[in-house]
């Protein structure tokens, strides 16, 4: 932005010295020309260059005498900006705060303005969005990450999630998904498969059966006992496992009666509820599962800034950019919502308008009053010197024309007189 308004200045102080130099550069052909008609004895030329000159000279004088002394010296009613300063500033807020901030002026620029079609216009730019998106981006969400106490936010996230977990009936949860299967075909399914998979798994295990019989066997019976009892061992379970596999066996709804039985304890009994709910926190509270928890904070953190570093790839970037860009076309398919905004800046924010209308006026006031006096009239000369520098040019031009209408006009009545 500073290095716009340098840009900016600079080549309005080559414009006015260019201009300078064209006023200066036609003063200087009026001189040339006198010269050259006081030797060669031209009247006409003579007459014209001499009114050059003194136009020339005398709105030279003029335009210098708004800014600062001519040749520095101390003339009464030169630099009239800068020894009026004060005053200038004082008319300037009264101009301001009596001829603009009235209710009147303001509302009609208002209503042609239309403030909620020109914001969401401007919204609606993407290269105005991504401007935007990239403030947010690059200084504000980094600012806010810096600003933010990384234990703070961790012992929050802790608190929060303990505070909510201990709200929940983990029991009632456990029911309900219990009761949901249990009322579907998937649980017959289920109970098969379990089953199935016991009946594999117990085969493929039979050694270990062997091996804890043999070691519980007295020592005495010298392992002649160990093969029938793991035998007897083995085929009960797998017997029994078979038998709870078919679908219609005694076994198998016996298990689904178990689990209706818990079904309704989990629904019923506050003390089974207690229990399960207990078991849920006591997990929560484990050291691994805390450690967790802290951990989402600074992985989000380093997820953000990981995102944001990848610049114009970034997808947080991009999704404000969107965001921005939707909100601005939401705004123009609400038309409720456009009526409340103008309807906000027309009347809210204009009623604070003309409200501090003499604050305003007094701050311009202050503003230029504080303004050093050199400062003031390098910042005016800036802005309008280039044109100022016309009424030198003009004056030089219009002063010869005149001299030389007022040498023609002087030959004529001599010529009537003699």
């Amino acid at each position: 932005m500073n290095t716009t308004v340098e840009q900016e200045n600079s080549k309005k102080e080559r414009e006015l010295i260019q201009m300078k130099r064209i006023a200066l550069i036609l003063l200087g052909a009026a001189v040339v020309l006198f010269v050259i008609a006081n030797v060669y004895g031209i009247n006409w030329m003579k007459a014209l260059s001499e009114a050059a000159m003194v136009g020339g000279i005398a709105d030279w004088f003029a335009v210098v005498a708004l800014f600062r002394h001519p040749l520095g010296i101390p003339i009464p009613h030169t630099a009239l900006i800068p020894g009026n300063k004060d005053k200038i500033g004082e008319n300037l807020g009264d101009f301001v705060s009596n001829e603009f901030l009235t209710r009147e002026k303001l509302e009609v620029k208002i209503e042609q303005f239309n403030v909620a079609i020109k914001a969401s216009d401007w919204l609606m730019n993407e290269k105005n969005a991504n401007l935007v998106a990239n403030l947010i981006a690059e200084n504000v969400i980094p600012s806010v990450l810096k600003t933010i106490d990384d234990a703070e936010v961790q012992n929050f996230v802790q608190a929060q999630f303990s505070d909510k977990l201990r709200k929940l009936n983990f029991a009632e949860w456990i029911a309900l998904g219990l009761e949901s299967l249990a009322k579907s075909e998937k649980q017959e399914e289920l109970v098969t498969n379990v089953l199935k998979t016991l009946i594999v798994e117990l085969q493929n295990n039979k050694h270990l059966i062997e091996e804890k019989v043999k070691n519980s066997t007295p020592f005495l019976s010298f392992g002649l006992a160990d093969k029938k009892i793991t035998e007897g061992v083995f085929n009960g379970l797998y017997d029994f496992l078979v038998e709870a596999s078919h679908k219609d066996s005694a076994i198998r709804k016996r298990i689904s009666e178990y689990l209706m039985q818990f079904i309704e304890e989990l629904k019923e009994s506050p003390e089974m509820q207690q229990k399960v709910n207990d078991l849920v926190f006591g997990f929560a509270n484990k050291k691994e599962v805390q450690d967790y928890i802290s951990g989402i904070w600074k992985e989000i953190k380093t997820a953000v800034a990981n995102d944001l570093a990848q610049k114009e790839e970034s997808v947080i970037k991009k999704s404000i950019s969107n965001m921005i860009q939707g909100f601005g076309k939401g705004i123009q398919n609400d038309q409720l919502l456009m009526d409340k905004i103008n309807n906000f800046v027309k009347n809210d924010m204009l009623s604070v308008l003309i409200n501090n209308k003499k604050m305003i006026g007094d701050l311009i006031a202050s503003t230029v009053k504080s303004w050093d006096t050199d400062e003031v009239s390098e910042k005016l000369e800036l802005e309008i010197g280039k044109d100022l520098q016309y009424i030198r040019i003009n004056g030089t031009l219009v002063g010869g024309l005149a001299g030389l209408l007022i040498y023609a006009v002087e030959n004529v009545l001599h010529s009537f007189i003699l």
